[in-house]
Protein backbone atom coordinates (compact mmCIF):
# COMPACT_ATOMS: atom_id res chain seq x y z
CA UNK A 1 0.00 0.00 0.00
CA UNK A 2 1.18 3.52 -0.84
CA UNK A 3 0.40 6.70 1.07
CA UNK A 4 0.74 9.82 -1.06
CA UNK A 5 1.93 12.51 1.37
CA UNK A 6 2.19 15.27 -1.23
CA UNK A 7 -0.40 18.06 -1.51
CA UNK A 8 -1.82 18.76 -4.99
CA UNK A 9 0.00 21.57 -6.80
CA UNK A 10 -2.53 24.08 -8.08
CA UNK A 11 -3.15 27.80 -7.93
CA UNK A 12 -4.98 27.18 -4.64
CA UNK A 13 -1.89 25.77 -2.88
CA UNK A 14 -0.69 28.05 -0.10
CA UNK A 15 2.96 29.11 -0.15
CA UNK A 16 5.01 31.08 2.35
CA UNK A 17 3.77 34.70 2.40
CA UNK A 18 5.72 36.68 -0.19
CA UNK A 19 6.91 33.59 -2.07
CA UNK A 20 5.80 32.73 -5.62
CA UNK A 21 2.53 30.75 -5.76
CA UNK A 22 2.11 28.14 -8.50
CA UNK A 23 0.55 29.21 -11.76
CA UNK A 24 0.21 27.54 -15.15
CA UNK A 25 0.73 29.23 -18.49
CA UNK A 26 -0.69 27.20 -21.38
CA UNK A 27 1.45 27.85 -24.47
CA UNK A 28 -0.30 25.37 -26.76
CA UNK A 29 -3.65 23.67 -26.24
CA UNK A 30 -5.25 20.78 -28.13
CA UNK A 31 -8.65 22.25 -27.31
CA UNK A 32 -7.68 25.43 -29.18
CA UNK A 33 -6.68 23.47 -32.24
CA UNK A 34 -2.95 23.16 -31.54
CA UNK A 35 -1.25 19.87 -32.31
CA UNK A 36 -0.13 19.43 -28.66
CA UNK A 37 -0.81 20.81 -25.19
CA UNK A 38 2.24 22.55 -23.72
CA UNK A 39 2.43 24.24 -20.32
CA UNK A 40 4.83 26.37 -18.31
CA UNK A 41 4.92 26.22 -14.51
CA UNK A 42 5.78 29.35 -12.51
CA UNK A 43 6.38 28.69 -8.82
CA UNK A 44 8.73 28.76 -5.86
CA UNK A 45 10.88 25.66 -5.47
CA UNK A 46 9.68 25.57 -1.83
CA UNK A 47 6.39 24.26 -3.15
CA UNK A 48 4.10 21.92 -1.23
CA UNK A 49 6.08 18.86 -0.20
CA UNK A 50 9.66 19.90 -0.77
CA UNK A 51 13.27 19.22 0.20
CA UNK A 52 15.32 22.10 1.56
CA UNK A 53 18.94 22.21 0.43
CA UNK A 54 21.61 23.41 2.87
CA UNK A 55 22.21 26.38 0.55
CA UNK A 56 18.78 27.63 1.64
CA UNK A 57 20.19 28.51 5.07
CA UNK A 58 23.99 28.31 4.67
CA UNK A 59 26.05 30.30 2.15
CA UNK A 60 28.53 27.41 1.97
CA UNK A 61 25.90 24.68 1.92
CA UNK A 62 25.24 22.16 -0.83
CA UNK A 63 22.62 22.95 -3.44
CA UNK A 64 19.80 20.47 -3.95
CA UNK A 65 21.44 18.77 -6.94
CA UNK A 66 24.50 18.06 -4.76
CA UNK A 67 22.61 16.21 -2.04
CA UNK A 68 22.95 12.40 -1.90
CA UNK A 69 19.78 10.79 -3.22
CA UNK A 70 19.85 8.02 -0.61
CA UNK A 71 18.88 10.60 2.02
CA UNK A 72 15.40 10.73 0.49
CA UNK A 73 14.88 7.01 -0.08
CA UNK A 74 14.74 4.27 2.53
CA UNK A 75 13.31 3.17 5.87
CA UNK A 76 11.29 5.85 7.61
CA UNK A 77 9.32 6.31 10.81
CA UNK A 78 6.16 8.40 11.11
CA UNK A 79 5.60 9.80 14.60
CA UNK A 80 2.36 11.44 15.64
CA UNK A 81 3.11 14.10 18.26
CA UNK A 82 0.76 16.17 20.41
CA UNK A 83 2.23 19.55 19.55
CA UNK A 84 0.62 22.84 20.53
CA UNK A 85 0.04 25.49 17.87
CA UNK A 86 3.03 27.83 17.63
CA UNK A 87 5.23 25.57 19.78
CA UNK A 88 8.33 23.52 19.11
CA UNK A 89 8.34 19.73 19.30
CA UNK A 90 10.74 18.55 22.01
CA UNK A 91 12.15 15.13 22.77
CA UNK A 92 9.76 14.88 25.73
CA UNK A 93 6.83 14.81 23.29
CA UNK A 94 8.05 11.81 21.32
CA UNK A 95 5.62 8.94 21.87
CA UNK A 96 8.07 6.14 21.11
CA UNK A 97 11.76 5.41 20.50
CA UNK A 98 13.40 6.33 17.20
CA UNK A 99 13.56 3.27 14.98
CA UNK A 100 14.59 4.60 11.56
CA UNK A 101 17.10 7.00 10.01
CA UNK A 102 14.29 9.11 8.51
CA UNK A 103 11.72 10.53 10.90
CA UNK A 104 8.54 12.33 9.82
CA UNK A 105 6.54 14.32 12.38
CA UNK A 106 2.76 14.50 12.13
CA UNK A 107 1.76 17.52 14.22
CA UNK A 108 -1.67 18.23 12.67
CA UNK A 109 -1.00 21.98 13.14
CA UNK A 110 -1.14 22.88 9.43
CA UNK A 111 -4.31 21.04 8.43
CA UNK A 112 -5.14 22.68 5.09
CA UNK A 113 -2.42 23.05 2.42
CA UNK A 114 -4.62 25.62 0.67
CA UNK A 115 -4.91 27.92 3.71
CA UNK A 116 -1.75 29.30 5.30
CA UNK A 117 -1.97 29.41 9.10
CA UNK A 118 1.15 30.95 10.70
CA UNK A 119 0.71 29.27 14.10
CA UNK A 120 2.02 25.87 12.99
CA UNK A 121 4.36 23.79 15.18
CA UNK A 122 8.06 23.34 14.45
CA UNK A 123 11.08 21.39 15.71
CA UNK A 124 13.20 22.21 18.73
CA UNK A 125 16.91 22.48 17.80
CA UNK A 126 17.86 20.33 20.78
CA UNK A 127 15.52 17.65 19.42
CA UNK A 128 17.26 17.87 16.05
CA UNK A 129 20.66 17.28 17.65
CA UNK A 130 19.28 14.47 19.81
CA UNK A 131 17.77 12.74 16.78
CA UNK A 132 21.10 13.00 15.01
CA UNK A 133 22.62 11.18 17.97
CA UNK A 134 19.99 8.47 17.49
CA UNK A 135 21.16 7.96 13.91
CA UNK A 136 18.69 10.17 12.05
CA UNK A 137 19.68 11.37 8.56
CA UNK A 138 16.45 13.09 7.48
CA UNK A 139 13.69 14.94 9.33
CA UNK A 140 10.31 15.77 7.84
CA UNK A 141 7.29 17.68 9.09
CA UNK A 142 3.69 18.35 8.05
CA UNK A 143 4.13 22.13 8.26
CA UNK A 144 5.75 24.72 5.96
CA UNK A 145 8.96 24.84 8.00
CA UNK A 146 10.99 23.05 10.67
CA UNK A 147 11.21 26.51 12.30
CA UNK A 148 8.42 28.71 13.62
CA UNK A 149 6.80 31.27 11.33
CA UNK A 150 8.28 34.32 13.05
CA UNK A 151 11.76 32.84 13.56
CA UNK A 152 14.58 34.90 12.05
CA UNK A 153 17.66 32.97 13.26
CA UNK A 154 16.16 29.59 12.19
CA UNK A 155 17.67 27.46 14.99
CA UNK A 156 16.20 24.17 13.77
CA UNK A 157 17.59 24.76 10.28
CA UNK A 158 20.94 25.64 11.87
CA UNK A 159 20.91 22.43 13.89
CA UNK A 160 20.16 20.44 10.72
CA UNK A 161 23.12 22.19 9.08
CA UNK A 162 25.44 21.31 11.95
CA UNK A 163 24.29 17.69 11.93
CA UNK A 164 24.02 17.44 8.12
CA UNK A 165 20.41 16.30 8.31
CA UNK A 166 18.17 16.44 5.25
CA UNK A 167 14.88 18.36 5.58
CA UNK A 168 11.43 17.67 4.13
CA UNK A 169 8.66 20.21 4.70
CA UNK A 170 5.05 20.60 3.65
CA UNK A 171 4.13 16.91 3.97
CA UNK A 172 0.52 15.72 4.29
CA UNK A 173 0.44 13.13 7.05
CA UNK A 174 -3.09 13.41 8.44
CA UNK A 175 -4.20 9.99 7.14
CA UNK A 176 -0.94 8.14 7.83
CA UNK A 177 -0.83 5.90 10.91
CA UNK A 178 2.28 6.04 13.04
CA UNK A 179 4.77 3.33 12.18
CA UNK A 180 7.56 2.21 9.90
CA UNK A 181 7.52 2.71 6.12
CA UNK A 182 9.75 3.10 3.10
CA UNK A 183 10.07 6.77 2.16
CA UNK A 184 10.39 7.78 -1.49
CA UNK A 185 10.77 11.56 -1.88
CA UNK A 186 13.39 12.27 -4.52
CA UNK A 187 14.15 15.94 -5.30
CA UNK A 188 14.58 17.15 -8.86
CA UNK A 189 18.15 17.66 -10.06
CA UNK A 190 17.84 21.45 -10.08
CA UNK A 191 21.41 22.70 -10.54
CA UNK A 192 22.30 25.43 -8.08
CA UNK A 193 18.85 25.60 -6.45
CA UNK A 194 18.09 25.92 -2.74
CA UNK A 195 15.19 23.43 -2.70
CA UNK A 196 13.08 21.16 -4.86
CA UNK A 197 9.48 19.97 -4.85
CA UNK A 198 9.19 16.22 -4.26
CA UNK A 199 6.50 13.63 -4.92
CA UNK A 200 6.64 12.14 -1.44
CA UNK A 201 5.13 8.70 -0.85
CA UNK A 202 5.30 6.13 1.91
CA UNK A 203 5.22 2.42 1.13
CA UNK A 204 4.20 -0.02 3.81
CA UNK A 205 6.95 -2.45 4.71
Amino acid sequence: MLYDITPPISARLAVWPGDTPPSREVLCDLRRGDNITLSTLHATVHLGAHADAPSHYDTEGQTIDQRPLDLYLGPCQVMRVSAARGARVTAALLPEPVRAARVLFATDTFPDPERFNPDFAALDPELVCWLHGQGARLLGIDTPSVDLFDSKDLPAHAACRECDLAILEGLVLRDVPAGLYELIALPLKLAGFDASPVRAVLRQL
